[in-house]
């Protein structure tokens, strides 16, 4: 027998699904960056690891694709719900999940979209990003992971994201994920992201919801709500005062079994 995985992607922003209720695979860097190389391995912006804790509701156990351990990823979310629901593990509607940054409400639609409740999304300061020598202004956000969500009129498909963007490494110790919004319409921004441990996505689910954030905030609101066009695709996003969620496709495509002997040799 080999491992056992999937593969799925929300809103394009791809992962590698690792089914492992008992907790045993032994998940190593090596092993995530390679299985996320698009020429040694299956090609991912990251690893979902599914467990299931002796209490508690299911685990995701997310990880970029350089190998390091991020605290949330709303679209993989979505995906790790899909997963959850498809086979069966949990009914359809609203249930919990447990995530790095806490438990996380979720609902599973009957038209296949998911919506994740992604906890308060924390204005803590500004900052700015720096691309190609020009210096762009933004709102840090928490949302259970650290943005800097940059809304601009330079229209963001001109932008060059092969290298990561410049930021304060004092006000981001731990490296930040980096959204770059235009503003369409009252309630419709377009954003492109590049995202820490992985480079340009084409959709970061936590990230949309920074950047909706960031455009109420610099409109002197706190709350509201918009879509957000991402490379991938669209979502909806709702920010309120107790929480903000995101909702959006989610879609597994494939599944099979890594060559055992491949797995064990990395």
């Amino acid at each position: 027998m080999g491992v056992e995985f999937l593969k799925g992607h929300g809103t394009e922003n791809d992962f590698v699904v690792l089914p492992d209720p008992e907790g045993l695979l032994d998940l190593t860097e090596e092993r995530v960056r390679v299985l996320c190389d698009r020429r040694r391995g299956l090609g991912a912006d990251g690893v979902l690891r599914v467990v299931r804790p002796d209490f508690g509701p299911w685990f995701m156990d997310y990880r970029n694709a350089d190998g390091s351990i991020a605290e949330m990823c709303g679209n993989g979310v979505r995906v790790f719900v899909r997963y959850l629901v498809d086979e069966g593990l949990v009914p359809a509607g609203e249930f919990t999940i447990g995530t790095r940054s806490g438990e996380r409400r979720v609902v599973a639609h009957a038209d296949g979209t998911v919506t994740v409740d992604l906890g308060r999304a924390l204005v803590t300061g500004t900052g700015t990003a720096t691309v190609g020598g020009s210096a762009f202004g933004g709102v840090a956000v928490d949302v259970g992971n650290p943005h800097l969500a940059c809304v601009t009129e330079v229209p963001v498909g001109e932008l060059d994201l092969e290298v990561p963007p410049g930021h304060d490494p004092v006000l981001f110790p731990h490296g930040v994920n980096v959204e770059f919004v235009n503003v369409l319409a009252d309630g419709a921004l377009r954003m492109r992201v590049h995202e820490r441990g992985v480079g340009e996505t084409r959709s970061c689910g936590t990230g949309t919801v920074a950047a909706v954030a960031s455009w109420l905030h610099g409109s002197g609101r706190r709350t509201g709500k918009a879509t957000v066009d991402v490379l991938g695709g669209q979502v909806s996003v709702v920010v309120e005062e107790e929480g903000a969620t995101i909702t959006g496709p989610a879609v597994l495509l494939a599944r099979g079994e890594l060559d055992q002997a491949w797995w064990d040799a990395l």
